[in-house]
């Protein structure tokens, strides 16, 4: 409101007007009459607690002369708009002497006889509070909309009918539905039916208000029709009569977590079952070898029941004596848990019955491990009869261990190294790994033969093995390959010495019945936790800090270096030469015959890929394989070794030497989408017979596709394709998952075949193979025959087909038709 002269005279309000004072003047709105010319012909009382002004200042001056400029701006269209016939209603700001207040505004024109405007008649409220309080509330319902529509857990709002009022996001996705779609809902329709009555129930106790929210675990059926279970927990939100008026519900989905508990109880279920049902006795101890359960067998053998023995020491229940000298024998369980190994009892040992008989008896102690490979207990396994149990223990080590050296392999060196960091981490502590590569070993395989090269990596390991602590770890992971893991080092240069001194005793003292080969090695060595926090990243180091000394001339270690590239030089170089032979074509199928193990007659073939020029290797397949699946060429590059071995024996077929050809495929190409439709295609556009093509998968290919795994199998079975499980009993210590997976064809690896006629557990494992195919309806092929003794062997034992250097090496396909 502008300022107003006190000298000016007030003029009178229009004389036409007959104004109901008493009512006018005591209402709280500011009520005023504008007449054409936009001046005040009449302002109640209530402006001058408004804005301090007396009424009669007000009137008879212009309207622009009253109002200050920013009001005049707001609301002066509100009254132009008036003044043409139009009622107007303006709300906003408006100044009250110094202060803002919000108005609400109402310009009504005044009409006379003849229809012509002659002034207008302003009501203006103060709703100040009003509008702070709506302010307030939509900011509030603002915020609750935010919180409840991108919570990261399910929201719903139901009314207590059931039915769905709003609805989230994550709901939404949940459960399948566009929003519009589960509004249409009511709560039951998606509900299990076998989850409604306890879910009404429960809602009808927080209605009635027995109980202000409630928790429930239920299910809900998703759009596609699978059920997904939730956590459900929801309050009630009343009106201001007690009424009820809405419940919020927030939704988890715990799918996942029912799926590993369901899996947990059918794993507990089966480990109960296979306790009380395996032929074998079983007993269990914690780490102070009190007695925590014995199986049925382990009852009947002891004399105690499982209520008697339970807390006892095991050297009260499992009592051990020589059965020549008649001396207690040390129990193998304490060993076990010290070393934290298989300790294997044999010989004469006698289990001394409560009741005083005895019964002779091999039995095998184990450590038992917590989640992180802590020993928390053990478990002994004994027999009267132990063959059987003794093989399957053996099977479980050797799928553990190098079975040409005796190191950890791999999985182990893996598990080994997993609980090195940890317990680096507790202690604050380092460690470090070591990663080793022999130099020019292909040469010695190649000019020497393999069987010279074998005996060389198994004098490595030793030399290994002799220099290093007890508690430090020695691995074979691959041909020529080597890993050291130091779980106790206080720098990298303590690391360094302990690879120079590997080096330089490696190069003083070298196998004396080898004294022509010179062999070295190269190293690389990455520490924890200077280098790596976790195990892949300590393997991947070290890997490229051992590229990095082959690159720098071999016969040298390197320690890791952030500048290091992530993926070492030479597998870059390997990729990029590989995607030039991609294009150029440098790249063949070679074929290894198969032969009918009585007849000798060649009946098939592995198709193995060679990266050649002028008939000399460019790289081994264990160099460009692994590049290949890391890089992502696997997908055209297996592509086109299965069109090229189709084609290839479609070619043979119609020639009439038909053969069989085994085809290997990695896991990135098996488990690739569309891997079903290219063998559908390359098979119509070769018009080879399905019969004539056979797919070989390893274990763990085949375990860790799960149900897509075996689905896939199935529809390829369905084509009329072989499917071959390769390198088999190296991977998996169950034998259970057989029956899930169409296998036609089991392949005995040459870690098995190479012993076989000489080492009495290589030849059982191999006989248990070939017994369990032969029941299972499979063929088995034995790889890596190599001497006439192995291949005579496995011909008594009842192995099919052949396969190994004894038949013939990989060889191109000119050759292998000429064989043919």
């Amino acid at each position: 409101m502008q300022q107003i002269e006190s000298d000016h005279e007030p003029r009178p309000a229009s004389p036409d007007t007959d104004w109901p004072a008493h009512v006018i003047h005591g209402a709280p709105a500011l009520i005023t009459y504008i007449d054409r010319d936009q001046r005040f012909r009449f302002a109640n009382a209530a402006h001058q607690s408004w804005f301090g002004v007396r009424p009669e200042r007000i009137v008879g001056r212009l309207v622009a002369e009253v109002l200050d400029a920013i009001s005049l701006q707001s609301a002066g269209n509100c009254l132009e708009q008036a003044l043409c016939g139009s009622p107007s209603v303006y709300e906003g700001e408006m100044f009250s002497g110094d202060a803002r207040c919000y108005v609400h505004g109402s310009f009504q024109p005044d009409f006379d006889s003849d229809g012509s405007v002659r002034g207008v008649f302003t009501v203006f409220i103060d709703i100040t509070e009003r509008h702070a309080l709506e302010t307030r509330l939509r900011e509030s319902e603002q915020r609750f909309y935010g919180a409840f529509q991108h919570a990261a857990i399910g929201m719903g709002l139901v009314a207590p009918d059931g039915r769905l009022l709003r609805v989230n996001a994550a709901l939404c996705h949940m459960l399948g539905y566009r929003e519009d779609e589960l509004l249409a809902l009511n709560i039951r329709e998606i509900t299990h039916p076998d989850d409604v009555a306890k879910s009404h129930a429960m809602a009808m106790e927080l209605m009635d208000g027995h109980r202000d929210s409630y928790q429930l675990e239920k299910r809900y059926f998703h759009r596609d029709g699978h059920v997904v279970h939730v956590q459900l927990s929801v309050s009630l939100v009343r009106a201001p009569d007690g009424t009820p008026f809405h419940a919020v519900a927030q939704i988890q989905d715990v799918s996942q977590r029912k799926a590993y508990e369901e899996a947990l109880f059918r794993e507990r279920e089966l480990a109960e079952v296979t306790l009380r049902s395996i032929g074998d006795a079983v007993i269990t101890t914690d780490l102070q070898l009190c007695i925590t359960s014995l199986n049925p067998i382990a009852e009947a053998m002891t004399g105690w029941s499982h209520g008697e023995a339970l807390g006892q020491p095991v050297n009260e229940v499992f009592q051990l004596m020589d059965g020549e000298t008649r001396a207690p024998i040390h129990n193998p369980l304490l060993d076990a848990i010290t070393r934290d190994t298989i300790v294997e009892l044999r010989g004469h040992a006698m289990l001394m019955h409560r009741n005083g008989f005895e019964t002779p008896v091999e039995d095998s102690a184990a450590s038992i491990h917590d989640h992180a490979g802590n020993v928390i207990g053990g478990v002994l396994v004994f027999h009267d009869v132990s063959a059987t149990r003794a093989l399957v223990l053996k099977m479980a080590h050797m799928a553990q261990h190098d079975t040409l050296t005796g190191l950890p392999n791999r999985s182990l060196l893996q598990s080994r190294l997993e609980q090195v960091v940890s317990a680096a981490r507790r202690r604050r502590g380092r460690a470090a790994l070591l990663f080793i590569n022999l130099d020019h070993f292909k040469q010695i395989n190649d000019t020497l033969g393999h069987k010279t090269g074998d005996h060389l990596l198994r004098l490595f390991a030793q030399h290994l093995r002799g220099l290093l602590r007890s508690e430090d770890t020695v691995s074979r992971t691959a041909g020529d390959e080597f890993m050291v893991v130091l779980p106790h080092v206080d720098s990298a240069v303590e690391a360094g010495k302990t690879c120079e001194l590997l080096m330089r005793r490696w190069q003083e003292q070298p196998p004396t019945e080898l004294t022509e080969i010179i062999l070295s090695f190269s190293a690389g060595i990455s520490l924890y936790p200077d280098d790596a926090n976790d195990v892949e990243s300590m393997i991947r180091h070290a890997d490229t800090a051992m590229y990095e000394a082959k690159m720098q001339g071999r016969n040298s270690y390197r320690l890791f270096a952030p500048s290091m590239t992530e993926r070492p030089a030479a597998q870059l170089r390997i990729e990029r030469d590989l995607r030039k032979a991609m294009r150029r074509g440098d790249l063949q199928l070679h074929y290894q015959p198969k032969v009918d193990a009585r007849t000798g007659t060649v009946v098939g073939a592995e198709a193995l890929l060679r990266w050649q020029v002028d008939g000399r290797d460019v790289y081994r397949p264990d160099q460009f394989v692994p590049v290949a699946e890391e890089s992502g060429l696997i997908g055209p590059l297996g592509k086109w070794a299965l069109q090229e071995a189709c084609r290839q024996a479609a070619e043979w077929h119609r020639s009439g030497r038909s053969v069989a050809i085994a085809v290997n495929v990695a896991p990135p190409q098996f488990l690739q989408p569309g891997f079903h439709e290219t063998l559908r295609t390359l098979l119509h556009e070769s018009a080879l017979p399905p019969g004539l093509i056979e797919l070989e998968l390893t274990e763990r290919m085949v375990m860790s596709g799960g149900d897509h795994s075996r689905v896939l199998m199935h529809r390829i079975k369905e084509l009329g394709i072989s499917l071959a499980l390769d390198d088999f009993g190296t991977g998996y210590s169950s034998l259970s998952y057989l029956k899930h997976f169409p296998i036609d064809v089991l392949k005995i690896p040459r870690t098995f075949v190479r012993d076989i006629a000489t080492d009495t557990d290589s030849a059982a494992i191999a006989d248990a193979i070939i017994t369990m195919a032969q029941s299972l309806e499979m063929s088995v092929v034995a790889e890596g025959v190599e001497t006439e003794e192995q291949a005579e062997y496995l011909r008594q034992a009842g192995c099919a087909l052949l396969q190994g250097f004894l038949y013939g090496a990989p060889m191109p396909a000119e050759e292998f038709a000429l064989l043919l």
